[in-house]
């Protein structure tokens, strides 16, 4: 019982679906901590328009004051937007993730089913060659047998001549 191609097909197949979701699950992956660093960089950039802010504060200057403002409502609304975004990372993520695992596991019982047929023709090969070696043993005995009954007829033989001619001397 040979492994059939379309298993063997199959289990290529299997390989590289799997392949694929792993490939589709680590870019999802790089995506999201992308948009992690970027989200921590908006949060860099919210605490540095709150220094600014308490720097114009102390000198005076207006100008320093209305940018740190406005930069510190551009980090607000990055943060914002990046966290929706990270949300949904996440979830694709996830959604990934299971089709990778379903993927693996669809792989390994298609691998499971080759080495099972695997085994059983390494199990039948080795019977047949068990059988062959048993076949051949047993005709060599029976060939050792019978030319051992030749031989001992041949030998039974002559000493039946040897009596024969011994009850004629007398």
């Amino acid at each position: 019982m040979a492994v059939s191609r379309s298993l063997r097909r199959l289990l290529k197949l299997r390989h590289l679906e799997e392949e694929q979701s792993r490939v589709a699950l680590e870019s999802a992956l790089s995506e999201l901590h992308r948009l992690e660093r970027a989200l921590e960089a908006a949060g860099e950039r919210g605490r540095l328009s709150r220094r600014l802010l308490q720097q114009s504060v102390r000198t005076g200057e207006l100008p320093d004051r209305i940018a740190a403002i406005e930069e510190g409502h551009a980090a607000l609304r990055q943060t914002i937007v990046l966290e929706a975004a990270i949300l949904n990372s996440k979830q694709s993520a996830d959604t990934l993730r299971a089709n990778y695992q379903l993927a693996r596991v669809e792989r390994r019982q298609v691998e499971i089913l080759v080495q099972e047929a695997e085994a059983a023709e390494a199990l039948d090969t080795d019977r047949r060659s068990q059988q062959s070696l048993d076949d051949r043993y047993g005709s060599r005995r029976q060939v050792a047998m019978a030319a051992a009954a030749r031989l001992a007829k041949e030998l039974e033989e002559p000493g039946e001549e040897e009596v024969s001619e011994a009850g004629k001397k007398p």
